[in-house]
């Protein structure tokens, strides 16, 4: 029986619920009108799933919530023939009741896209020859193959051959890694160009990918869900309510009267309270690009006080640019060696040579013709234009007297026409414009950045340096990210994680909040977050933190005012002044005043230069 009312109340959904609510609200319109039967149609389809649920709680848990004294009230009201009373409150509590869980609603298929990148298939060597198996029975020891373009099925260390490898999915790092003989690889990142053989070191549930897997399966189960305030305290306003009802009757003997109390009890501006802030709070949150995936996440938001960023596609654009032209040759312009050297590169598939594409693009446009165009994994490439042959790539390509001494982060590309070293390039990922002075906003709101990244001590450092960031934590895997988060929490200091690739899904899962960004972001850092920034506007977090401290005013402000209307409407009842209907619409004046004010947050902007008081307090 407890089964099929469970089914009952999930069939047909939100939309099933918003149906209800139209028709319950139509009928009451029409009651008020004077046709007062029609107020029976709201206490069928919105009471009646009201005690449904409050029975199967008590039954099932033991489990006293709101809709226990709501369930009281209702049928109290139907026992005396204040019909309207009855219905006002079912349907104000079933309203309640839908705008929680239109907050609440979230796809879950972060930790299935995961799965879907695990390779499913490597080519193991036996004896000198290809054989396809499962990547799942791959074991310890095994040497495989792996082609340009595929996934690497398990971690290992290269035994042969050399490469470039796009690990991304595991580091963030924005630029390919170049590998050769004794280094090792991890599952999940991509060959990009070069055939190598590997030795499989770590496999099945061992592998970086599968851990990773693991980590956001295990984050999110340990976040925790906010309860509603009038759920919170249902125990005590149930009893509370029953006594002062029953000790009303016993001393007035006038049972209308305890009705009426049980009535103006009903926490139908208390359960409006929070899921209306939060509703407004999200549609201003909207328009300034964010999109609010878990309902109570700007609750938790408020109460954050550190900021953890990943680097490459967070804090930077996360793709390398041209950062310097430099010319060694009299006979010709920066503009012509830029042009050739981009020419040479447009038939290159790495992702260095699409960058000097893009960044020519940006500021020239034209192309010369190349002929006998050829890559050399791990170098670089070569073609000839008019006759001369033009060579791009590392020193092992191209050879230098003198190498370039780079900056952290950045990569060099030497060039040599004709036989003669040209001049080179020098490519880097760029600071967003808008993250020095977003950080500094943020440390005004009194939130601490801290910057969580795969890169190298150095490279973080530097780009610390430029964004105002103290606090760094270099070379992290996916797991340190996460450990990093744990080591904040357990210190009670609630933490707003913000990244943008894979390897940062188990650290957005373990944060009390995680923001992903929505343009440059894949999609399991989306599906794992709670907030996605969708234009990757990183200026308009200040803007979010304070929102969701000025929701949570809001909340503290309808919650009050309805504990206060609660009250005195209570002592009204008992002294005979209020009778159900009365209490009703009392109770229907104080949701709307409750809805009205929520409302204002729809209205709310951030300003930098406001006074720094009222966005502190939280």
């Amino acid at each position: 029986m407890i089964q099929k009312c469970e089914a009952f109340l999930a069939w047909g959904g939100t939309r099933k619920d918003i149906v209800l609510l139209v028709i319950s609200g139509l009928s009451l319109i029409g009651s008020m009108l004077g046709l007062e039967a029609l107020a029976w149609v709201s206490i069928v389809l919105c009471g009646i799933p009201i005690i449904l649920e409050a029975v199967i709680g008590l039954v099932t848990a033991f489990d006293i919530k709101a809709d226990v004294l709501v369930s009281i009230a209702l049928v109290a009201s139907v026992a005396i023939g204040e019909y309207f009373a009855a219905g006002e409150v079912a349907f104000i509590m079933q309203l309640g009741g839908l705008l929680e869980d239109l907050t609440v609603l979230k796809a879950q298929a972060g930790i299935e896209k995961l799965v879907s990148l695990t390779p499913l298939t490597a080519r193991r060597l036996v004896d000198g020859k290809e054989e396809m198996i499962e990547s799942q029975y791959v074991a310890v020891g095994d040497i495989l193959r792996v082609l340009p373009g595929e996934s690497i099925p398990v971690d290992g260390r290269i035994v042969r051959g050399e490469t470039s490898i796009n690990q991304a999915v595991m580091t963030g790092e924005s630029l390919p890694v170049d590998k050769t003989v004794g280094d090792e690889v991890s599952s999940g990142t991509v060959n990009l160009y070069g055939t190598f053989d590997m030795q499989a070191l770590r496999v099945g549930q061992d592998s970086s990918i599968q851990r990773m897997i693991a980590l956001v399966q295990s984050a999110d189960a340990s976040k925790a869900k906010i309860v509603s305030f009038a759920d919170r305290f249902a125990t005590w306003v149930v009893v509370i309510a029953l006594t002062a009802a029953l000790g009303t009757y016993l001393v007035t003997y006038e049972i209308i009267r305890s009705v009426t109390i049980l009535v103006v009890f009903c926490p139908c501006a208390l359960v409006l309270a929070t899921p209306t802030a939060i509703m407004a709070a999200i549609g201003n949150a909207t328009r300034h690009g964010f999109l609010v995936s878990v309902g109570d996440a700007l609750e938790r938001l408020s109460q954050v006080k550190i900021m953890t960023f990943d680097k490459t596609g967070t804090l930077t654009y996360g793709r390398p640019q041209v950062k310097a032209v430099h010319l060694y040759l009299d006979d010709m312009t920066e503009a012509a060696f830029y042009r050739k050297v981009a020419s040479l590169e447009r038939f290159s598939e790495h992702p260095l040579g699409k960058a000097i594409v893009q960044s020519y693009l940006e500021a020239y446009q034209g192309f010369d013709e190349i002929d006998g165009f050829k890559a050399m994994t791990g170098k670089g490439v070569e073609g000839y234009c008019e006759g001369e042959c033009i060579r791009a790539g590392n020193e092992r390509l191209v050879p230098v007297t003198m190498p370039v001494v780079s900056q952290p982060g950045q990569s060099v590309i030497y060039v040599s026409i004709g036989g003669r070293l040209a001049g080179y390039l020098i490519l880097a990922d760029q600071v967003r414009e808008q993250s020095p002075a977003m950080i500094q906003e943020l440390q005004r709101l009194g939130i601490s950045p801290i910057l969580l990244t795969g890169d190298q001590q150095a490279t973080a450092s530097q780009i610390a340096s430029q964004l105002g960031i103290t606090n760094i934590h270099a070379q992290c895997l996916p797991e340190d990210k996460l450990k990093t988060i744990e080591t904040y929490q357990e210190a009670g200091k609630p933490v707003c994680m913000i990244g943008d690739g894979m390897n940062d899904a188990p650290a957005l899962k373990k944060a009390n909040v995680g923001i992903a960004m929505g343009g440059i972001g894949s999609d399991i850092a989306v599906d794992a977050a709670d907030i996605v920034l969708v234009e990757d506007q990183v200026e308009q977090l200040p803007h979010l933190f304070a929102l969701s401290r000025r929701m949570m005013q809001t909340i503290r402000i309808n919650l009050t005012f309805s504990m206060t209307l609660n009250i005195v409407a209570i002592i009204l009842a008992m002294t005979g002044w209020l009778n159900p209907v009365i209490g009703a619409l009392v109770h229907n004046a104080g949701s709307v005043l409750v809805i009205i004010n929520a409302a204002f947050l729809m209205r709310y902007r951030y300003k930098k230069d406001r006074n720094e008081k009222n966005e502190t307090a939280a």
